[in-house]
């Protein structure tokens, strides 16, 4: 009898590949657990085992597995099923999703390692130099990995040289699997067998008496023994007795000591750090708990709407609470890293070590022992905090989901695909384990509104700040009329520069907000007018101050700033434009004494970037911070009086249907963030258009309006949440064959799905990375069933990939698009 194995593999292959398995392997072999398959003419790769069957393929002879990976599946069905959901919906692969759920440890990938070929007699002669220094090398060793033979020769591509050696029958190749992740282990040390009885002892210290050095040692462990009844780590003996290694060693090695290795965790976090008295909820917040309770009841995913600083994160905690006490698992989805650092002290305040946190900034290692611990269902690792990818661990008993900031568009995948809205798979995750879920927001985006008031959400809100704190003063500075009267000090009106004069005097903290990094977006030639420009990309160069030079935001492609003009060679250079970083600039000279922090994409790329400033900032050690929208999303600082928004007029005019809705949410989320204590906060915006709709209504406060006009204006266009938008994207190196590719495959959509197509047409920035992109909107409006659409697009698409004259260009798919 024969037996098959369906397998997933981690590429963007549509299909499932089925393998050759013996009797035993198909016993043992269960859905979730990882194969290494051989892929292709040599590589192997870590697939997934999809299903055991008995069917042999039709079209190919079934090749053998290479190994099974895990003794007990690593994936769960809840997981395998949430997956599927993810591919069909967003339309990409289950590999896509299967490599991006994750993380890369896991998948183990296959490396070539070159053998000498001890079979036959090699010529020297007929070996040129870069041959015969590869054939030397292998005299001396048993394998060359491809690194280090690039090595030797000093060449990174060296494979056409590895191919020649194996035609000439000098060398073979070997695919080796290697696991990424390695356990972490701590050396600890004890006190050797022989000297555990009082004699032995006695005479050992009498021994060490004419060695101080490692007679300190001993009594050091003897020492740090009587404090804590927990094992002793070789760092701490070292620091208990301040000796050197090499005098632990000589003990180990006299066997006066032992010592062994314990698997420790990467991530530790302080033990006893939980505070045992329980938060108390005020009326507001308890009316909100109460109705999310009752929608629960109803199994409706819950809306919570609070304005900024009313305590959603108390009402939160008191859900969680709840949660464990079922002894269940509960999921806190944020979307940025930078609030993560915030919320972990205080979650830990409450529920100790319990929390764990699972986000990009953590390396690979740490990544594997939270999936790890949440596939245990250990104890650390009840509450997962993290970032959208934590959606993808493998919980086996989810109780809660929690959305916070759920308007947020970083919850939407850009690239690579799968292409995902974590809020919208997050709703989709809690249904499939039963499990509550609540959104909350101070500025609920229109969709989600859209369904609580149709009662498909349950809805709670607090509409007023925790201990009766007044809502911020918001007020709109006209800088045109003050750019015409020269009342601007650089990018300062004369208003904001009072206002941070009047909040510094008083010790007070300031943020100060322009959505653009770097120290100028166009560096302009006042002579000709010539703009220097990406080569790769269809944007212009930014200025960075700090490091001198001009930096593509797309593609990283960086120049050093030019002493004169690259078209006429004048040094009339002008800086057009103002980032965060001009913004620090001019700050240093208007305030000389004062400190100044910066937070955006240029500050924050190491692993504790954010923690850092955000905790100097909560210290007072900044006095003004400088920020792109990081700074605007749920941070929670006690001293800050003042906010100050550079401009925002950047903000709304954008090509975009959702320009006055992330406007107004952005421009509130940030004016929240001022006086969230006891005194009432200011918060000053810039702008040359102060009788914007959107400006008028940030300043009431007026979230209701803007939610009533922006349906509105959605109902007449035809946007979501009133359709469904599927955005394709097409891509190629060649502008011709684009065009031709996307006329061709819009008026096939349009012959299929009628009118509701819009474009091909270019985006705002029409080439990124040296491909030309061109843009079809489908609209899929209520009545019309999405998987019928997705089909038929499908079907579209494969005979576009018949047309052989295509074969270069790449097709997107971005449902839901944002």
């Amino acid at each position: 009898m024969h037996y098959f194995l369906d397998i997933v593999l981690p590429i963007p292959l549509e299909r499932l590949f089925t393998y050759k398995i013996s009797e035993q392997e198909a016993d043992f072999l269960k859905v979730g657990m990882r194969v290494a398959v051989p892929f292709g003419k040599s590589k192997i790769y870590t697939a997934l085992a999809y299903n055991v069957h008995q069917v042999a393929p039709e079209l190919y002879e079934a090749k053998e597995i290479y190994q099974i990976l895990d003794e007990k599946p690593l994936i769960n069905t809840f997981q395998l099923k949430h997956w599927e959901w993810i591919a069909q919906y967003y339309m990409c692969t289950l590999g896509e999703v299967f490599r991006s759920a994750l993380p890369s440890a896991f998948l183990l990938e296959s490396e070539t390692l070159v053998l000498p070929n001890k079979d036959t007699i090699i010529d020297e002669l007929d070996l040129n130099d870069n041959e015969f220094l590869i054939y030397e090398a292998l005299q001396h060793q048993t394998a060359l990995k491809i690194g280090e033979i690039s090595g030797i020769v000093d060449k990174k591509n060296v494979l056409p040289l590895v191919n020649r050696l194996v035609q000439k029958g000098v060398v073979l190749q070997k695919e080796e699997l290697y696991e990424q992740y390695k356990p972490k282990l701590v050396r600890y040390v004890k006190l050797g067998e022989v000297y555990q009885n009082e004699e032995k002892l006695e005479e050992l210290l009498i021994n060490l008496s004419r060695a101080p050095k490692q007679s300190q040692v001993v009594l050091s462990l003897f020492q740090l023994q009587a404090k804590t009844k927990k094992p002793i780590p070789v760092t701490d003996l070292e620091k208990e007795s301040g000796s050197s290694r090499a005098v632990i060693k000589a003990l180990i090695d006299k066997s006066v000591l032992e010592e062994y290795h314990i698997r420790t965790d990467r991530v530790q976090h302080d033990e006893n750090s939980k505070n045992t008295e329980s938060i108390e909820l005020n009326s507001y917040q308890q009316d909100a708990f109460k109705a999310i309770n009752e929608s629960f009841a109803q199994k409706k995913t819950a809306l919570l709407h609070g304005v900024t600083s009313s305590g959603k994160t108390e009402v939160y905690i008191k859900l969680i609470e709840q949660c464990l006490e079922e002894g269940k698992q509960a999921l806190y989805l944020l979307p940025e890293i930078a609030l993560t650092s915030q919320l972990i002290g205080r979650l830990r305040e409450y529920f100790g070590d319990k929390v764990s946190v699972y986000h990009s900034k953590y390396s690979i290692h740490e990544r594997v022992e939270v999936w790890n611990n949440v596939v245990a269902n250990a104890d650390k690792a009840q509450i997962v905090i993290g970032a959208r990818s934590s959606l993808f661990l493998p919980f086996s008993n989810l109780g809660l989901v929690v959305i916070d900031e759920e308007h947020e568009s970083s919850f939407k995948q850009f690239d690579p695909a799968p292409r995902y809205h974590a809020r919208d798979a997050a709703i989709v995750l809690a249904s499939l384990h039963s499990a509550h879920c609540v959104l909350g927001s101070a500025t609920p985006s229109i969709e989600s509104m859209d369904n609580a008031k149709k009662g498909k959400y349950g809805y709670a809100s607090i509409k007023h700040r925790y201990g009766d704190v007044l809502m911020p003063d918001i007020s709109l500075v006209d800088i045109k009329e003050a750019t015409r009267k020269k009342r601007m000090k650089g990018h300062f009106s004369e208003t904001l520069f009072n206002a941070i004069q009047e909040a510094l005097e008083e010790g007070e903290q300031i943020i100060l907000f322009q959505n653009r990094r770097g120290f100028a977006p166009i560096i302009e030639c006042t002579t000709c007018g010539h703009v220097s420009q990406c080569p790769n990309c269809d944007v212009s160069l930014t200025y960075h101050q700090h490091r001198n030079q001009l930096r593509c935001h797309y593609c990283g492609y960086h120049m050093a700033l030019q002493q004169g003009c690259l078209a006429c060679g004048s040094p009339t250079l002008d800086k057009k434009g103002f980032g965060t970083e001009q913004i620090q600039e001019e700050l240093k000279q208007l305030f000389p004494e004062i400190n100044v922090g910066r937070m955006d994409l240029d500050t924050t790329r190491g692993k504790y970037a954010y923690e850092k400033l955000i905790t100097a900032f909560e210290q007072q050690e900044m006095d003004i911070l400088v920020g792109t929208q990081m700074v605007t999303k749920g941070l929670d600082f006690r001293n800050v009086s003042l906010v100050g928004i550079m401009n925002a007029d950047s903000l709304l005019n954008f090509p975009d249907y959702r320009a006055h809705e992330r406007s107004f949410q952005m421009l509130t989320q940030v004016a929240g963030r001022a006086g969230r204590t006891q005194k009432r906060g200011k918060v000053l915006i810039q702008t040359y258009n102060p009788y914007h709709q959107i400006l008028q209504q940030v300043t009431t406060n007026n979230y209701d309006k803007m939610f009533s006009e922006q349906y509105y204006e959605r109902e007449q266009f035809k946007y979501p949440p009133l359709v469904r938008i599927i955005k394709l994207t097409l891509k190629d190196k060649d502008y011709n064959k684009l065009n031709e590719a996307a006329q061709w495959f819009a008026s096939s959509l349009k012959n299929v799905l009628g009118h509701q197509i819009l474009g091909p047409e270019y985006p705002p920035v029409a080439r990124i990375r040296r491909d030309y992109l061109k843009n079809i909107l489908i609209k899929v409006g209520k009545g019309q069933s999405l998987p019928q659409t997705k089909n038929s697009i499908k079907r579209i698409e494969k005979s576009f990939n018949a047309i052989s004259k295509y074969k270069s260009v790449r097709l997107v798919y971005n449902v839901d698009h944002i």
